[in-house]
């Protein structure tokens, strides 16, 4: 009877070790994954915001995963947090991704969130009407190796005006946007080529006029990807499923801003105040984003475009217009399963 009640216990207790097994092993299925998603404290972000907004990231993600969300001034420190998998995922600009894909090669663009949305704004002072009267003068970017100085050395060279770093050309300086606005008013620059809704603010407050609109900035008259999503290679390997509600999450954010403008513009000045401290005008927003084109599609010959004129400035290295090869920087076989209702 003895050895039947020491069998009967071993049995039991192999029962409940099995048990237990399975318990945790079922568990850890549920665990908590934290995405990192990079954004701007820009306008030209406003899918990323109405996705926050709406929880529409949230929605396609599901209850078990977590948000972080990190805010960014540049795209070159967005560019660095991605590379080096500070964030997983989130807004950028082209110009700055590019440059940094070409020396890490570690993440993708996936889909496209804004084409367009950039002005170029000469001060009230200046003497400058026309491209061409940017000779000898100093005009303004946000950051150096930005999409916003690309398309303005774009520009300059479409009207033959040289860059330089003396009277017989334009020179480009790096200003923060609301730096250049106080550069503006006291003639220490002449003219910015700046993101919506800085333009906007710059001739509403009588500090200058826009010269050249958004739909004729170059490349592709205004119809260039400003704002790109992107995905590092880790993230998509490891959860592709995210990566693709994410896409999904960005499609319905600019679909509803499309249908639901205005109160859209509440919802983006919302984010925008909670990201940078300080709203703007709804009025504001709403000239922003009819300066720009929401769209999930990536154009590769624009981006190919500009990273020529990167090269040509010096801000891509060890890499010649003749070998430049960008085709595994773009990824958009997620973006197709999404649209096709993979």
């Amino acid at each position: 009877m003895r050895k039947i009640g020491i069998l009967v216990m071993a049995f039991v207790l192999v029962f409940t070790l099995a048990a237990c097994g399975g318990k945790s092993e079922g568990s850890g299925s549920k665990d908590q994954v934290t995405v990192k998603l990079g954004i701007f404290k820009n306008v030209t972000h406003a899918a990323g915001y109405i996705g926050l907004e709406k929880e529409f990231f949230q929605k396609q993600l599901g209850e078990n995963v977590k948000i972080e969300v990190q805010a960014f001034d540049n795209g070159s420190d967005f560019s660095t947090a991605i590379a080096t998998g500070q964030i997983d995922i989130g807004y950028v600009g082209p110009g700055p991704s590019t440059n940094q894909f070409l020396k890490s090669s570690n993440f993708r663009v996936i889909s496209g969130a804004d084409n367009g949305g950039a002005v170029l704004v000469a001060g009230k002072d200046s003497g400058v009407e026309t491209v061409k009267d940017l000779v000898g003068k100093t005009i303004a970017i946000p950051t150096k190796g930005s999409t916003n100085e690309i398309s303005l050395r774009l520009l300059l060279e479409q009207e033959g005006v040289p860059v330089t770093t003396d009277s017989s050309g334009a020179q480009i300086v790096a200003r923060a946007p609301s730096d250049t606005l106080v550069a503006l008013r006291q003639n220490e620059v002449h003219a910015t080529l700046i993101p919506e809704p800085w333009g906007t603010q710059i001739e509403q407050e009588g500090i200058g006029k826009v010269i050249v609109p958004w739909d004729q900035i170059p490349p592709n008259n205004g119809d260039y990807p400003l704002v790109i999503l992107v995905a590092s290679d880790k993230f998509i390997k490891e959860h592709r499923d995210l990566a693709k509600a994410i896409v999904k999450a960005n499609l319905e954010a600019i679909e509803f801003i499309q249908a639901n403008p205005d109160e859209s513009y509440e919802l983006i000045n919302k984010r925008l105040s909670e990201l940078s401290g300080k709203g703007l005008d709804v009025a504001l927003i709403k000239a922003a984003l009819s300066h720009m084109r929401l769209t999930s599609d990536v154009s590769q010959e624009a981006i190919e475009e500009m990273a020529r004129v990167s090269i040509e400035a010096g801000y891509i290295k060890d890499v010649t217009v003749d070998t430049l090869d960008l085709s595994k920087f773009l990824d958009l076989s997620i973006l197709d399963e999404v649209k096709n209702g993979k």
